[in-house]
């Protein structure tokens, strides 16, 4: 068996060991970490003391204090830069991510990240950005395509029961948009957790908004009714996933309406364009999902009481429209007062008409009784007794005049037989009658009844113009003439 003391001792030292040992020969001290740094960027700055690079501008960011710090890139490689204020001050345009530059500087490195970087001194346009150029292409072709036609936007639904989102599941995205629907309305909320940048990020959330779509409505998992994809911000190459053309198909082809809240508010993709609707921030697009539930419950509020008020408004417009009326309307004394007063005035006239009427009857009472006092009286009597005494109205006298007037109706007696209307009805004559027993003179005037009567001196005859003759009744009987006053005698009351 070979003794471990056989060995080669340079194999051990190559090998390592536990503790660290000098070995024979080598009079190099290792180096520390700062040592090799301070001569890794003493040998690149004295190498690259100046060079001039082409590149696309990414990640642009100012400091605080006024310094630039950004990447340099084409197709294939990446080098970070920095400019310091005092070359940024001399700047002729604004660096914006996307811009193709000329960059002059030299080449340092900076050993808190092991990383290398240009010190930029002056920057010049050089062009446009290849990839905002790619970018531009893209969507021209996509929006002739009708991807990004107005009319194919949807609406989005005013409550939904489940929210489908698109995002990161680690990020503070998805932290954001649930706290923010526990704010304004809590919903239920499916997370299809992606990579929102690096290789295959565009796949995994064409893949994601694809499978929302394919989810049945009666299923196991609820299909949700409206879909957020969300990322936060950063550079162009950051969100270059959502520009991918697998991703804008996915966005458009979705049966169910898609808010694209990608980046911050200048922050634009083509997921923008094709969606129904982008909202600047993640935060915003839980916003636009649901209402906020304070104000439906205000107003469901507003919307009972102004039921409550529409059922009482009718009888309140009532009441108002008859204290209206009501107060247009008179006072009940104010109308009455005119007639009060005239009625007090009549009141009073009748009271002193009545005291007048009763003082005068009583005056012309008391002229009266005056008038009428015994020896008025008795003279008054013996008055008419002397003139009756004077008359000379004996027996005699009142019996020669009764027989002189009756002497004078004789001859008046005798004619008056022939002057009867009815003397000629003995010869065969009639007298005609209408019904109300006025008498017919003519023939018009007998044409024009119905019916007419015919007096005989035995009786009377109902006649019908035109019929057969009723029979006759008894004539009625005629009163007796009443003899006629005597005429020229005067009798003994005629003298009262």
């Amino acid at each position: 068996m070979p003794s471990p003391f056989d060995s080669d001792p340079f194999e051990d030292d190559r090998s390592g060991g536990l503790v660290a040992k000098p070995r024979a020969g080598d009079n190099a001290e290792p180096l520390s970490i700062s040592a090799i740094s301070a001569l890794l960027k003493r040998t690149v700055e004295d190498r690259f003391a100046y060079v001039r690079v082409r590149g696309e501008l990414s990640g642009v960011k100012r400091a605080a204090s006024g310094h630039l710090y950004c990447c340099l890139k084409d197709d294939k490689a990446l080098i970070d830069g920095v400019m310091w204020r005092g070359g940024t001050q001399r700047l002729a345009f604004r660096p914006e991510d996307g811009v193709e530059v000329i960059a002059t500087g030299k080449l340092t490195t900076y050993p808190g990240r092991s990383k290398y970087q240009i010190v930029i001194e002056t920057m010049e346009i050089a062009g446009e950005g290849a990839l905002l150029a790619l970018l531009e292409k893209l969507r021209a072709r996509l929006a002739d395509e009708g991807l990004f036609a107005p009319e194919r936007k949807r609406p989005l639904p005013f409550l939904p029961r489940v929210i489908g989102v698109v995002t990161s599941p680690t990020g503070a995205v998805i932290r954001d948009i649930l706290h923010r629907l526990a704010d304004r309305f809590p919903s239920r909320v499916l997370v299809w957790p992606v990579l929102v940048q690096g290789e295959g990020a565009a796949a995994q959330v064409a893949n994601a908004v694809r499978g929302f779509s394919a989810l049945p409505v009666d299923g196991p998992v609820p299909r949700p009714d409206i879909v957020i994809v969300a990322r936060g911000g950063g550079s162009i190459e950051d969100l270059w996933s959502f520009n991918e053309e697998v991703v804008v198909r996915a966005v458009a082809e979705s049966t169910i309406p898609v808010i694209s809240a990608v980046g911050h508010e200048t922050d634009t993709t083509l997921c923008d364009y094709a969606a129904d609707c982008r909202a600047p921030t993640p935060t915003a697009a839980a916003e636009m999902a649901v209402p906020v539930r304070a104000d439906l419950y205000a107003q469901l509020d507003e919307l009972a009481y102004r039921q409550r008020r529409s059922v009482t408004r009718p009888v309140q417009l009532g009441r108002e429209r008859l204290e209206a009326r009501v107060r247009r309307l008179p006072r009940p004394e104010a109308v009455l007062a005119a007639r009060s007063q005239r009625l007090d005035e009549l009141a009073e006239r009748l009271r002193r008409g009545l005291k007048d009427f009763a003082g005068a009857r009583h005056r012309r009472l008391d002229a009266v009784g005056a008038r009428l006092s015994a020896p008025l009286l008795l003279h008054r009597v013996e008055a008419g007794r002397q003139r009756l005494a004077r008359t000379g109205l004996s027996v005699p006298l009142l019996v020669r005049q009764w027989e002189r007037a009756a002497g004078r109706l004789e001859p008046m007696k005798r004619v008056l037989p022939q002057l009867d209307p009815r003397k000629p009805l003995e010869r065969g004559y009639a007298l005609v009658r209408r019904g109300d027993g006025h008498v017919v003179s003519s023939r018009a005037a007998a044409a024009e009844e119905a019916r007419l009567m015919l007096e005989f001196a035995d009786g009377a005859l109902d006649v019908a113009i035109g019929a057969a003759p009723p029979a006759a009744r008894p004539a009625a009987p005629r009163k007796p003439a009443s003899p006629p006053p005597p005429s020229g005698g005067s009798l003994q009351g005629d003298l009262f």
